[in-house]
């Protein structure tokens, strides 16, 4: 009896579980069903998201353009207005003379002297004043004071300097220097020194090869995302994801200024050739160019739809190139605040860019993986660079401008071939993704800095 009874259990139990896998076969069978009428369903809707995803990045790109239009038609309107008001002030000056010289022709020739010597005089001055609002018969775009009309002659223009050799670089040494990841990097124009910046919301100096803590500075409320020297190596400027600009004075060993224009985090940070100007780009799809006497933003440059990822300034030229999520690289006339050029090509946003010493190659990556680069004269692209399928963070040229460095998010740095368009060698070392690279301004060393809180120096 107990045997049977067991028997019966064991069947009821076996039972129990038949009808239970029936269930969860009749529900799977009916999920399969779904899954392929939702992906039937989506297969039809393919084409038509294929054709608004062109039909949206065509129309960012006709608002881009438009918006460029509108700001040069309004700064055509605004010198035309100033030229108006000027050639009425010069008919109102030339008028007044005629008037003396018609009611006091009866006091002899002195007196028309007299009259003839103020309507040239009031001439002068009104063709002074008609000079500076145009220049070869054409109205000009409001300048921005105290930025050179005349940029000086770029001396890397005839120099050439020794490619170097990247296939065998070799790590030097590796430094911990942050307890968060390092997200930036500068080298110091005269000096062997680098600036990293890091995650932990601080930057610091350190001695190139060895690696010696010079400096640190402390401020920032978030991310530290860029770092640069100013040409002359006394200055430096700081931006991080509390939206603010700091500048440093070395001399003082502090923080002189901290900038809160900016409305969203900023981005990256990059000095003018002057040392009295540097520009800032932020995720408030806005790049700005301040004074460094008045502290205070001279031009913002308005065009981007996206966030503004990076910014430089060509080599001794007042034009402002940035590169952007929204899948552009532009160049700005700082003077004016108008878009120049804008280079289309990338298919993904753009992180970060860089122009050779001589100022006529842009190198920039994306998201994607890509490194393009760009020839600035003739506004067209010379090479599309595969890096892999990972996303690039960084890119750089050497002084020769002939290699081109990329970090990439797999942790390994990518060389190429600035001339020929071809990859050269992959230095592998970083635990984590590649943030930043930079090379020696005296082609000694090449500086990589990781999210796994190291940067390593390479010997070239």
């Amino acid at each position: 009896e107990k045997a049977q009874s067991t028997w019966d259990k064991f069947r009821k139990e076996r039972d129990f579980h038949r009808l239970h896998h029936k269930r969860v076969v009749q529900e799977k069978n009916k999920l399969i069903g779904e899954i392929k009428r939702i992906k039937k369903h989506y297969s039809a809707f393919e084409p038509m998201i294929k054709q608004l995803r062109q039909k949206y990045e065509h129309a960012m790109k006709e608002k881009m353009l438009m918006n460029i239009d509108r700001n040069k038609f309004a700064t055509r309107n605004e010198a035309l207005e100033n030229k108006i008001r000027v050639l009425e002030e010069l008919q109102g000056d030339s008028l007044a003379p005629k008037v003396a010289l018609e009611s006091g022709a009866s006091e002899g020739a002195r007196a028309k002297g007299g009259a003839k010597a103020a309507k040239s005089r009031g001439s002068r001055a009104g063709a002074k004043r008609l000079a500076g609002q145009q220049a070869g018969g054409k109205p000009a775009a409001p300048r921005t004071p105290g930025i050179p009309e005349i940029d000086p002659i770029n001396p890397y223009l005839n120099e050439t300097f020794e490619r170097p050799t990247v296939q065998n670089m070799e790590t030097l040494k590796t430094f911990e220097g942050h307890v968060n990841a390092i997200s930036a990097i500068a080298y110091h124009p005269r000096k062997q020194v680098v600036a990293t910046a890091s995650d932990d919301h601080t930057w610091k100096l350190w001695s190139v090869p060895n690696g010696d803590l010079i400096m640190s500075g402390e401020g920032h409320q978030d991310w530290v995302a860029s770092v640069d020297f100013d040409p002359r190596g006394t200055h430096l400027l700081s931006s991080a994801g509390d939206g603010t600009v700091k500048l440093w004075d070395f001399g003082k060993a502090q923080c002189t200024a901290t900038l809160t224009d900016h409305a969203q985090p900023v981005w990256g940070v990059a000095w003018h050739y002057s040392s009295k100007f540097f520009a800032s780009c932020s995720m408030d799809h806005t790049a700005r160019l301040w004074d460094v006497e008045r502290l205070k933003v001279r031009q913002t440059f308005r065009g981007h739809v996206d966030s503004v990822n990076a910014v430089r300034f060509q080599p001794y030229s007042s034009n402002v190139c940035t590169a952007s999520g929204d899948k552009t690289v532009s160049m700005w006339d700082s003077r004016s605040g108008l878009c120049v050029q804008t280079f289309f090509g990338h298919n993904n946003a753009c992180n970060s860019l860089s122009i050779n010493l001589k100022g006529d190659v842009i190198a920039s990556c994306d998201a994607d993986g890509v490194v393009k680069l760009w020839d600035v004269r003739m506004v067209k692209e010379l090479f599309t660079l595969d890096g892999g399928s990972h996303a690039l963070n960084d890119v750089c040229f050497d002084r020769s401008g002939t290699v081109v460095a990329a970090a990439s998010d797999d942790g390994t740095i990518k060389m190429f071939d600035a001339v020929g368009g071809q990859p050269l060698s992959q230095l592998r070392g970083h635990e984590d993704a590649v943030q930043a690279v930079a090379f020696d301004p005296n082609a000694n060393f090449f500086v990589s800095a990781a999210s796994d809180r190291t940067f390593r120096v390479w010997k070239l």
